[in-house]
């Protein structure tokens, strides 16, 4: 299981494998929705972008073993994180902002 698994469900990871790549910038406009809401399938998804970096760090094959997890504010990806997770959070950033619809990517130690 990979990160989009362990963080959304097998049902997401599932869905994901079902749907070829998004192009979200489509999506977005077909749907008159912002490309952060564009979820795995292309349709609405209130947590799209998080899911789509987190299948993002899947398919670099960024190891899930470790205290990191994906949440977004609008546009800006949320990476909270554990201290085991210091190793990949720069890989984890770059790969995130690679991902459609991000503006910008915020770290936050898991508390």
């Amino acid at each position: 299981m990979g990160f989009l698994g362990k963080l959304f469900g097998k049902k997401e990871e599932e869905k994901a494998k079902a749907t070829p790549k998004v192009d979200v910038k489509k999506a977005a406009t077909t749907a008159k929705i912002e490309p952060a809401k564009v979820g795995l399938d292309g349709k609405f998804d209130e947590s799209g972008l998080a899911k789509r970096v987190a299948k993002a760090f899947d398919d670099a094959g960024m190891a899930d073993n470790v205290g990191l997890w994906v949440a977004q504010t609008g546009s800006t990806v949320v990476l909270k994180y554990n201290p085991d997770a210091n190793g990949v959070l720069d890989q984890a950033k770059k790969i995130a902002m690679t991902v459609d619809g991000a503006t910008a990517v915020k770290t936050e130690p898991n508390s």
